[in-house]
């Protein structure tokens, strides 16, 4: 496996030395995401395809709140929970091994649910949004965050470089959430080449159109 391969799911010592590259090369794009949603102080949240950086960062933003982590590999959840070990031993936060396409939570469970440089890698992201969807409580947000917005030809490279990897464009991007149910969609881009893709759950408003 090619060490640019950890960036889909992270293994052994190349894995580990992925997850802290991450969580530091993408904490610039993070907080310009994070610009663009509104957080309450006891919100309760999810990350999926955790390192641990944001869900520290969202638990810093609903501090009387609580957050959930979510990966499908053992060496970022282990991360994970090192970072936020302390709020876990609080009770505030949980940080599981589990896979996008069958999210492990009961239904409108979550206020604001966040994805960073990840939907790359989800196998079917018609099927993982709808999942989103289902345990997004209704008026809840939903957030995209990729350093990739699909419009640079020269991206394409990672896709043929690592397996399993699909760049999507910010129209793909708002045609399947359409397709899942979410509404009031806005599409957010800066001159560095980042998408911020953020949604909500709200089935009066979709009723309506």
């Amino acid at each position: 496996m090619s060490f640019f391969q950890n960036t889909c799911k992270p293994k052994g010592i190349g894995g580990k030395i992925m997850v802290n590259m991450m969580n530091s090369g993408h904490s610039s794009m993070a907080e310009w995401g994070f610009t663009h949603i509104e957080i309450a102080e006891n919100n309760i949240c999810l990350d999926i395809g955790c390192g641990g950086a944001n869900v520290k960062k969202l638990l810093e933003k609903s501090p009387h709140g609580k957050v959930t982590g979510i990966d499908y590999s053992e060496i970022s959840v282990e991360k994970s929970q090192k970072i936020n070990k302390a709020e876990i031993s609080n009770k505030r936060c949980k940080i599981l091994q589990g896979n996008v396409m069958e999210l492990p939570f009961e239904n409108e469970t979550f206020d604001v649910i966040t994805a960073f440089e990840t939907i790359y890698f989800w196998p079917d992201i018609s099927g993982a949004f709808k999942q989103v969807y289902r345990v997004l409580k209704n008026t809840g947000t939903f957030m995209i965050c990729n350093e990739s917005n699909g419009e640079n030809p020269k991206e394409e490279k990672w896709t043929k470089m690592i397996q399993g990897m699909k760049i999507y464009n910010s129209e793909q991007v708002k045609k399947s959430l359409k397709g899942a149910g979410f509404t009031d969609i806005k599409i957010h881009k800066n001159k560095k080449g980042w998408l911020c893709v953020v949604c909500k759950k709200d089935k009066e408003m979709l009723y309506q159109s």
